[in-house]
This record gives C-alpha cells, sequence and structure tokens, in this order.
C-alpha cells in the first residue's frame, strides 16, 4: 500500500505572467459607462486595466505567460499543459492543446478547466493530481482569460474586467520541500450558476430556442454578454473563500496567524480587505494588484504571484495561502511556503508583452 508520504507532490519551481500592451485608465471608460473615474475606484479599487487589442487572443497570452514560466523553471520535462479560462479561443477544440504546441510541448496531455474567476485553484489541483497519479512529473498550469471582450459595452461591471495571463511551472517532490503544494480544497454551488454567467452560445440555449447555426429566425436573440449580480456575488465570495481558506489552514496544520501572505482573486478591493479582516490576518499581508491591472479572472493569482515575486513582496519561506472564488459557483484554496525562484524584473511594466506573439 502505498503511504502518502511516498505520493509525489507538486512544487512550484516557475513564475511568469504577461499583460497585454494597451493599458486603459478609469477616465476612459468614464463617458461609455456613465460613471466618474473616482466612482469606479471607489466601488472596486481599480484604477487602470490592460485589454487586448484587435486580432490577440487568450491562446496568445497564455503561451507568452507559460513561455515565461518554463524559463525560469529551467530543465525539467513538463508533460502535461492545463489552462484555466472562461473565454477560449474557440469553443471547439480547447485552447491548451494549442498553447503546448507553440511552446514546443506537441504530445504532452493538454486540457482546458473551466471554473472562472476560481480556474487557476482548479488548474493547480488538477496539476497535483496528474503528478500524484504519476501521469505527469511537470505540469504547466496557465490561467489566461479576456473577458474585457464579454462584456456590453455599455455595462458598468465593464470597468472590473482586465486582460491577462499568468503561469507556473509544477514539478514532483517532496511534502517538505519549499514550494509544495497544500491540499487544494475545492467547492461549488451549480444553484448559483445564474449569478455570474454568459447565458448566450451554448447547447442550452440552442435546444430551448431552436436557435441552432444555420437556422434563421428560429428564436430570440441571444445575449452573449457576461451579466453579474454584483451583490450577492460580493457576500458569497467573502462567504466560500473564507471557508476554503480556513479548511486549507487546517489541512496542513496551520493557523491564520501562521500565515504570512494572502494571494487572493482579485476581485474587488473591498472583498480583499474584509477578507483578510475575517480570517484575523494583518491586512498589509495581503498582496494586491487590482488598482493597477483590474480583475483578470483566472489569471489574477499567477499575474499577482509573478509580481509580487519579482517585487520581493513574496520572500522565500514566507508562508502562502492562495483563494480564489468565480463563476459555477465554484470556489477553492491551497497553500505552500514560498521558494527560492531565479530572479526577475520586479516592475509590473516589464510584465507587459510588447513583443510578436
Amino acid at each position: 500500500m502505498t503511504t502518502p508520504s511516498a505520493v509525489p507532490a507538486a512544487v512550484v519551481v516557475g513564475v511568469g505572467a504577461c499583460l497585454p500592451a494597451r493599458r486603459v485608465a478609469n477616465e476612459e471608460l468614464s463617458g461609455r459607462l456613465g460613471r466618474s473615474a473616482a466612482w469606479m475606484f471607489q466601488r472596486s479599487g481599480i484604477r487602470f486595466r490592460h485589454v487586448v487589442e484587435p486580432g490577440t487572443g487568450v491562446g496568445d497570452l497564455a503561451a507568452a505567460a507559460g513561455r515565461r514560466a518554463l524559463e525560469r523553471a529551467g530543465a525539467g520535462e513538463v508533460s502535461a499543459v492545463v489552462v484555466a479560462t472562461s473565454s477560449p479561443d474557440r469553443p471547439c477544440p480547447g485552447t491548451a492543446p494549442d498553447v503546448a504546441s507553440r511552446l514546443g510541448l506537441t504530445g504532452a496531455a493538454a486540457l482546458d478547466v473551466q471554473a472562472v474567476c476560481a480556474g487557476f485553484v482548479y488548474g493547480l489541483g488538477v496539476g497535483q493530481g496528474l503528478i500524484a497519479a504519476g501521469t505527469a512529473t511537470g505540469v504547466l498550469v496557465i490561467g489566461a482569460d479576456a473577458l474585457s471582450l464579454s462584456v456590453a459595452p455599455d455595462d458598468p461591471t465593464g470597468m472590473l474586467f482586465g486582460d491577462g495571463a499568468g503561469a507556473v511551472v509544477l514539478r514532483a517532490g517532496h511534502r517538505a520541500e519549499p514550494g509544495a503544494l497544500g491540499p487544494c480544497v475545492l467547492g461549488s454551488d451549480g444553484g448559483g450558476r445564474d449569478l455570474i454567467t454568459v447565458r448566450g452560445g451554448g447547447c442550452e440555449e440552442r435546444s430551448r430556442t431552436g436557435s441552432a447555426p444555420g437556422v434563421r429566425g428560429a428564436g430570440p436573440e441571444s445575449d452573449p454578454y457576461l451579466r453579474l449580480e454584483g451583490r450577492e456575488v460580493f457576500r458569497r465570495a467573502l462567504e466560500h473563500m473564507g471557508s476554503a481558506s480556513l479548511a486549507a489552514l487546517d489541512a496542513v496544520g496551520w493557523k491564520a496567524a501562521d500565515v504570512d501572505r494572502i494571494v487572493a482573486h482579485q476581485a474587488n478591493a473591498r472583498i480583499l480587505a474584509m477578507l483578510a479582516e475575517r480570517l484575523g490576518v494583518a491586512p498589509e499581508r495581503a498582496l494586491s494588484n487590482i488598482e493597477q491591472v483590474g480583475n483578470t479572472s483566472a489569471a489574477s493569482i499567477p499575474v499577482l504571484l509573478d509580481h509580487a515575486a519579482g517585487s520581493g513582496d513574496l520572500e522565500p519561506g514566507h508562508r502562502v495561502l492562495l483563494t480564489a472564488f468565480g463563476g459555477g459557483l465554484a470556489w477553492g484554496a491551497t497553500t505552500l511556503v514560498w521558494p527560492h525562484l531565479p530572479a526577475h524584473p520586479p516592475t509590473l511594466e516589464e510584465t507587459v508583452c510588447t513583443t510578436p506573439w
């Protein structure tokens, strides 16, 4: 019988990120959304976000972030690629096989994970499972989204979303070594699926309205845009990120006071502050870059990890809690002791991808 200690752990050995070059300030959105720049910042904590230019897809961002993570991880076999996204380049096939091919990983297992803003933590759980099962000795996990393309032009919700991608490389290792992920605590509640949703474009709509591709006038016009019930999402995000975080801490025998850094999904600055308060963690230990990049959905945690590692806000030996909440509803949390990783440029500007894809 295999004992738990003999099962290989998933260890973080590289991190990278990519933000599109176009940077949009609140002032640029003000006229279209009918809200002042100051109001947007007060409600969300966001001043800027990066958005894709025409012709740039999620696969482009994902490949760029993955390439940076692989370069920083150095040598080592990567035999699986997991891309967490709710804005794939195509409904079919998945984005991951294309990203793997572009990174020279043709033949690797590759799959998409769809858990919206919780997708990266779910992706870590998938990568952890592949390593524990012996299916892969190295896994590239990428969170990538371009939700700026999914929001109605006049919807104030659009102030929240920026685009980007972040990635980590996992390798098989030992549970006690720095970088080893603790158990991934994951959960969902499909009863809340309408709180964060894009209703149009799926087979549910086509089946109910008869609006299959190529059939003219068979049903009402679909709603292709992301819809968000902000007040209820706020409440449930606090509830579920809080409970998942406590479960993840308990799984590794940590108390909230042991946490050096919280790296939470960057949904809203007020949620981040209230989550730290609810967990009993000093507010300065909750890392954030939402003011500069907005809510990048599945990319938000790995982009923040990249920024914090570069700036020195994350240091080797820090006990780190990762937690996220998103559509589904879905949520998750995990822990790790931050490892020593190769140094990389500390500024947010260095994350911007200006070279050809």
